[in-house]
């Protein structure tokens, strides 16, 4: 996790940045929507990490760092439970994949902060799993921990043929998903390591043939060509973006994220990035978060994007609570 003291540096470019218009989506006048700028959640002690949109249900997706499930939430914020299976200790990324009907779900133990927890789950649970997007029933589960290391399986982007892409947080390495379940590793580079205790890999996008993918300890992004992962490189930014957490494109070579200092009480940012030399360098700016412990980015109702905050402040502080927000950017 990232330090008070890094955040704090990071806060001081923040005032000189552009105002909140900066960071505004290119998107139609958006039209009437059931959906109020900001959704106050509320379920039993999920502590969500991670959301998706699904746009053929016009609903939110939210899994559970505490519980392990997947629920849907509408307008009115309350948590419905799609999924419970015994193999999920905490739910980290989940993206709904409509055209498939299916939602895809990282599944971990971060920091034993499920009630799922044990000795023997924690940095060892580290899979994908997916799920019927209607009924929530398992469609099958790739174990990304078969080789017995230490593995956490953190966000998840789908391709158009349907593979899937995740992040482990605990090994430097991005898994390969075949659309029926069948993994493999595509990268393994000692480069996006980080010493062992920290969080490393963390939110995946993917734009035309590469990935783009952010280090949660050393603020990195690095690029992963498909075609070449090998040929992996550090993208060039105005500074390094300590404690990035999730990530989604919200146009051609603009991404949204946000950061944060989960188990700390220091507010969290919302970041745009934007690369007019296909990755090789992008332009950084900032503001600060509304809400404590922002975690993901999903681009929602009307095509606008919402941020979670599922108070991992207070989860990793020892406490619970019933309630996260989704917040309009």
């Amino acid at each position: 996790m990232t330090t008070n003291q890094q955040l704090t540096r990071r806060s001081v470019l923040v005032g000189a940045l552009a105002s909140a218009g900066a960071l505004a989506l290119a998107h139609p006048a958006a039209a009437a929507s059931d959906y109020a700028p900001v959704v106050h959640g509320h379920g039993d002690a999920l502590h969500p990490e991670s959301t998706s949109w699904d746009r053929r249900g016009r609903r939110f997706l939210i899994g559970s760092l505490h519980r392990g499930t997947v629920s849907t939430v509408r307008a009115d914020g309350r948590a419905r439970t799609l999924v419970t299976d015994p193999v999920l200790v905490s739910t980290l990324g989940i993206k709904a994949d409509p055209a498939r009907g299916r939602l895809l779900v990282c599944n971990g133990d971060p920091a034993g902060k499920s009630v799922h927890s044990t000795a023997a789950t924690q940095g060892r649970v580290s899979g994908l799993g997916a799920y019927d997007l209607a009924t929530g029933r398992r469609l099958w589960y790739a174990d990304l921990a078969a080789d017995g290391g230490t593995h956490l399986a953190n966000d998840v982007v789908v391709a158009p043929d349907g593979t899937a892409y995740v992040t482990d947080s605990f090994a430097p390495v991005v898994h390969r998903i075949t659309p029926d379940g069948r993994p493999s590793v595509l990268v393994r580079n000692p480069r996006l390591g980080v010493p062992a205790g920290q969080f490393g890999l963390n939110g995946i996008v993917l734009e035309g043939r590469r990935l783009l993918v952010g280090n949660y300890a050393t603020g990195s992004v690095w690029c992963v060509p498909l075609d070449r992962p090998g040929d992996l490189y550090p993208v060039v930014t105005d500074e390094r973006l300590v404690g990035l957490d999730g990530v989604t494109p919200v146009g051609p070579g603009h991404l949204l994220g946000v950061t944060n200092a989960v188990g700390s009480s220091t507010a969290g940012q919302l970041v745009s990035l934007r690369s007019t030399d296909g990755w090789r360098t992008a332009h950084l700016t900032a503001r600060p978060w509304a809400d404590p412990a922002p975690t993901a980015v999903t681009v929602g109702p009307e095509g606008r994007a919402y941020v979670l905050s599922g108070r991992l402040d207070v989860l990793f502080g020892g406490g619970v609570s019933d309630e996260f927000t989704l917040r309009r950017v």
